[in-house]
Order: C-alpha cells, then structure tokens, then sequence
C-alpha cells in the first residue's frame, strides 16, 4: 500500500514565521504525520518578514515561471523553497514581488489592513494549485488552514477536478478562531473566478468579509475541523449547518494540546 500524501496549506510555520497559534501546529503536525510513514509537502506564501538568507531560502527554478491570474491582471509566481532546521521537512514558499515583499503580513505599520489582501490570498491559492501540479505530486488529502487558504476546496471541486494529480483529492478546511476584521470591494468575485467556476458558486462571498471566506471553505471541503469549543455564534451556526452534510470535527491545534492520534485517524478515515 502506497504512502498516503498529505498537502498542508496555510500563511504560516514556525520557524520561519509564527503569526498565530497556526504557524505553530504546521510545525508540528506534519512531522508528526511523517514520522508515522505518510508523505508530507507544506506551502506557505513568502511573506517580507521571512529572512530568506536567515532561513536558506532558494529559487526552484523548474517550478518558477507561471504567470498567475488575478481579475484582469497577471503576476509572475515564484516558487523558493527551505528545509525546517533539525527536521526532514521541506517548505514550499509562494511569492510575487508585488503581493508578498512587504515588512509586515496583512495589516500596515499603522495597522491598516491591506487593501489587496484579496488578490494577495487569490494568488496564493491559485500558486499552489499550480505548483502541486508541476511538482507532479498528487495529494490524498489537502489540508488547508485559515482563511487565506479557503479559496483552494472550491478550487479542488471546480476548476482543478479532471486534472490528474487532483481528482482523487479529498480537502479538509480548519477553521482556527482568528477572526479579522475586514471588508473587500465588490469585484472580489470576479478576481476568484476561474473556468468552471459560476457566479451561484460564490454567493458566499458575496459579503466580502471573513466570515464569508470562512463558509466558502465549509462549503467545499470534504471535511471541516474546528480547533476549539468557543466561536462568535454566527461561526458556530456555520459548524452546526456545514455538519448535516459533512463530517465536522474538533481537533485542537495548539502546540501543547494537539493529538497526533486523532489527526493520523481521521486522516485515514477521510480517504476510506
């Protein structure tokens, strides 16, 4: 029997970068998982405060190169990647000059969140597809963190279903309790869009806001994880509709609670 692959997606991973609880547990899960025999690929955008000389950053040139859709403008994707100090992991970095090589993550030294925060976790989402795609590696399970990558589930079920590293993937969604307050303009959908993808798809989205990347990620995963007991209520009406029709779990995702046990089964349970 065949390894089973794991794709972990999110904004962050300690060391290079520890913005929430997140970047923690993609530090520790996907050793986990490997230590256990199933094969791991992480990636993650490259974010201004990642060292790269620090951290041994260097281009893929083989996987460099696509230019990437966002609403009517095309941006060059670069792919550089580093392997996590004292582990056998290696970390896929996603950037563009333009999205990603800034001193700060999503909110301005005043503060302020971006205002093209939206094309940044377009971009990224669209990245990744691409980037799994030429790395020739097809996942068992993508497993996506946060609201930036919410994008990728219907992505997985749209545009990317018939392409061959991708239609056996299933997608799991983790929603972790980092609510930002934000609101992007009305073209938001248009930039989402891709073949395949129809404007009912996306009604969602049609608040603009977190809680709106939120359900588009618990609508087209395969399965959705909550990380605590506690959210605003209107997320925790989310969890009780989206778990009529899929399976909802609690994982805690914090570097001291986290259950690799639990992890290691439900990812099995999710590809039967």
């Amino acid at each position: 029997m065949s390894k089973l692959r794991i794709l972990y997606v999110a904004s962050e991973i300690n060391p290079f970068l520890q913005y929430s609880e997140v970047g923690k547990m993609l530090r520790k899960l996907p050793q986990a998982m490997q230590e256990r025999g199933l094969e791991v690929r992480i990636l993650i955008p490259r974010f201004g405060l990642i060292n790269e000389r620090k951290n041994r950053l260097h281009e893929v040139v083989r996987l460099s190169g696509i230019n990437i859709s966002v609403g009517e403008e095309e941006k060059p994707l670069i792919i550089k990647v580093a392997s996590i100090p004292n582990a056998k992991l290696q970390v896929y970095f996603i950037d563009n000059e333009d999205y990603f090589q800034r001193k700060y993550v999503f909110h301005d030294k005043a503060n302020k969140f971006y205002d093209d925060n939206d094309e940044r976790a377009i971009f990224f989402c669209k990245g990744v597809m691409e980037t799994v795609k030429k790395l020739g590696w097809a996942p068992d399970i993508v497993h996506c963190n946060d609201w930036m990558t919410s994008l990728i589930p219907l992505y997985l079920k749209t545009r990317y279903k018939q392409d061959p590293v991708f239609k056996d993937a299933k997608s799991v969604f983790t929603v972790h309790n980092n609510p930002i307050k934000f609101k992007f303009g009305k073209d938001l959908l248009s930039k989402v869009k891709m073949l395949d993808i129809e404007d009912k798809m996306l009604t969602n989205l049609n608040t603009g806001d977190y809680e709106g990347f939120i359900k588009i990620g618990m609508e087209y995963a395969d399965a959705v994880i909550r990380t605590e007991s506690d959210y605003t209520d209107s997320i925790s009406k989310l969890f009780a509709e989206t778990g009529k029709n899929k399976k909802v779990e609690l994982l805690a995702a914090t570097d001291e609670t986290l259950d690799e046990e639990k992890y290691y089964n439900f990812y099995n349970e999710l590809v039967g």
